[in-house]
């Protein structure tokens, strides 16, 4: 398959004029009882997921505990356009790439604060407990046109559990392979007009030898070598709690703390006590039914300290101060969307920067409307950064439902990346003078919705700008990269003789195109083709169900010297209700003990089982 620049820029375009010229008939608005849920991450207000002009995939509460998933990472595997680089194991650093961009081209909120440490630029979503979530909101294409930097892959937003009855106690405890143990309690409710949820929760484990590396000379991977078990710990604790003032007024709040202590392999430190720490808060006002005004205020922390063979190393702390005042306004049968954004970014530890806080500002806006059949979705944002300046980024979204189960859509934006303080002030390594990597993209899609399932189709094409790399030239990082990439995605879901049956396919076509002698080459650590397949079904008490996860090979390194082999995993799981509110369930995970490595010289788990009791009182 090859898509051409040419002819999918001039048919997102053509799409869009279409637009222009709206269709006379109304759409039956008693389509949206049937819809299932609600999404906010892709326009940052409420709207039916079948509704959406962008790519989404939500994993809601269910979907985890059938899936009997154990880490964020097992959630996100195989789900449109993601790739994952995993460096030894639970609770190692791990990496997203969506849709071909960068592992730092993924913005991440957690009940809408905006996650990731403000040094290496990543969010650590290995160190967030799966017993902790509700649901997670995946939207792929670029969004800096609502949220600024970093969304050029995506957004990908966790929410935290949240009650949905009077009381709702719940219970979780399991063990399995490599000595791991993990458990959770908690208790939520709804009381008169308010509302609240408490959890806490334990994951533990002896973990494998996280990585093969060759010391130096000629080393390779973690440069050192030290076979070992690396186990990781993490306890962890939330707080919920909302209440409805009057018709006009509510707030609610909230507070995620993980502790954890990950042990790895590496020549300057291989332990660290690691927290993430995520504070929120909103108040919203509606005078009217058409007008709705909301105040957020929120802080995310990364911090570790670093050991190597128990002895003190580092520290490094990252803090993030939110804020956003957010005005949405019901006019001339359109939604209008006004907001303003604050941030600021802080580093505390014992390495000296030149500068250890930036500000950014941020103002955006949105127009959400319907003509008969046919759906726009337009935004623009300005960003104002204290070390770059200004940045201006827009997207048009277009969608035609030209018949009662299909629907059409286009969309072309614009998205940036600022560089974080490591890439800029990094003692001996920062480049102060490094401007924001840029990006363009368009996308075409069809989906349906019938009476045996859903399916849809996306072709996109991405071009990065300014990419931030190592420039020989310089001896720092420059922005010396330009990189091209395309690509195309499958869904489907449907029930066959009592199966549920979903499936997912990506293809890739990840370039560098910056000249020099990478030219061409596929940019590292992308699968070019993955797939997956979950099946499940129901007998009574009983429910059965596998997972099958393919990625072709990939490359470590920019060179392309370096091939990752192609793997395919198995998961088997099964669940017995032995009570109404009682569930026992046993999941084998890489059942047929593939040996692969999604980074190079870095273990992965081979054949794992877990054995687990979950009580929930049903409703």
């Amino acid at each position: 398959m090859s898509l051409r620049v040419s002819f999918l820029r001039r048919s997102v375009l053509a799409c869009a004029l279409i637009a222009v010229f709206p269709s006379a008939y109304a759409a039956d608005s008693g389509d949206a009882n049937d819809l299932k849920g609600v999404v906010v991450t892709a326009t940052r207000t409420d709207q039916t997921e079948a509704s959406t002009l962008a790519s989404v995939t939500v994993i809601d509460r269910a979907q985890i505990e059938r899936l009997q998933a154990q880490s964020v990472q097992d959630l996100l595997r195989g789900t449109p356009g993601m790739s994952i680089a995993n460096n030894g194991g639970p609770g190692k650093s791990t990496s997203l790439f969506l849709r071909g961009t960068e592992s730092d081209h993924v913005l991440v909120l957690v009940d809408g604060v905006k996650i990731g440490s403000v040094t290496s630029g990543g969010a650590s979503i290995q160190d967030i407990p799966v017993e902790q979530i509700e649901r997670i909101e995946i939207v792929r294409g670029p969004f800096s046109s609502l949220y600024g930097s970093e969304a050029i892959g995506g957004v990908i937003q966790i929410f935290t559990r949240r009650p949905q009855g009077p009381f709702e106690p719940s219970l979780y405890f399991g063990f399995g392979s490599n000595r791991t143990i993990n458990g959770g309690a908690g208790v939520g409710g709804k009381v008169g007009n308010g509302w609240y949820q408490v959890q806490l929760s334990h994951d533990g484990t002896d973990g494998i030898n996280a990585c093969r590396g060759k010391p130096s000379p000629g080393g390779a991977g973690c440069f050192v070598y030290q076979p070992d078990r690396d186990g990781f710990r993490n306890n962890s604790a939330s707080i919920k709690g909302g209440y409805e003032f009057s018709k006009q007024w509510e707030a609610d709040a909230q507070w995620l703390r993980t502790d954890g202590y990950n042990r790895y392999d590496g020549s300057t430190s291989n332990a660290a006590k690691v927290v993430e720490q995520v504070v929120g808060a909103s108040l919203r006002y509606r005078p009217t039914d058409w007008a709705k005004f909301t105040l957020n205020a929120g802080q995310s922390a990364d911090l570790s300290d670093n050991y190597y063979n128990a002895k003190y190393q580092s520290t490094f702390n990252t803090h993030r101060d939110v804020g956003t005042l957010q005005a949405d306004l019901g006019l001339g049968g359109g939604l209008w969307t006004f907001g303003f954004d604050w941030q600021r970014d802080r580093v505390d530890g014992n390495t000296a920067y030149a500068r250890d806080q930036r500000l950014n500002r941020g103002v955006f806006g949105q127009w959400q409307q319907t003509f008969g059949t046919q759906s726009l979705q337009a935004s623009v944002r300005r960003d104002d950064n204290e070390q770059f300046g200004g940045k201006t980024t827009g997207s048009l979204l277009w969608g035609w439902d030209f018949t009662d189960s299909l629907r059409l859509t286009a969309s072309a934006g614009s998205a940036y990346k600022a560089p974080t303080f490591n890439e800029l002030y990094y003692p001996g390594y920062g480049n102060a003078n490094l401007n924001p990597e840029t990006s363009r993209s368009y996308e075409l899609g069809l989906r349906g919705m019938h009476g045996w399932g859903h399916w849809s189709l996306n072709a996109f094409e991405t071009h990065v700008d300014n990419l931030i790399a190592y420039d020989s030239s310089i001896g720092l990082p420059g922005n010396v990269e330009h990189a091209r990439i395309q690509g195309a995605e499958a869904v489907i879901g449907t029930e066959l003789a009592g199966w549920n049956i979903n499936g997912t396919a990506t293809w890739l076509d990840p370039r560098n195109e910056s000249r020099g002698a990478n030219h061409g080459n596929y940019l590292a650590r992308r699968a070019p083709r993955s797939a997956r397949v979950d099946v499940d079904r129901s007998f009574g008490v009983f429910g059965i169900g596998g997972s099958v996860y393919a990625a072709s090979h990939r490359y470590d390194d920019v060179a392309n010297k370096k091939q990752l082999g192609g793997y395919g995993l198995t998961d088997l799981r099964v669940s017995w209700a032995f009570d109404r509110d009682w569930r026992l369930q046993l999941s084998g995970s890489n059942v047929f003990n593939k040996h692969y490595e999604t980074a190079a010289y870095y273990n992965q788990l081979g054949r794992t089982y877990m054995l687990s009791v979950r009580y929930a009182p049903t409703h």
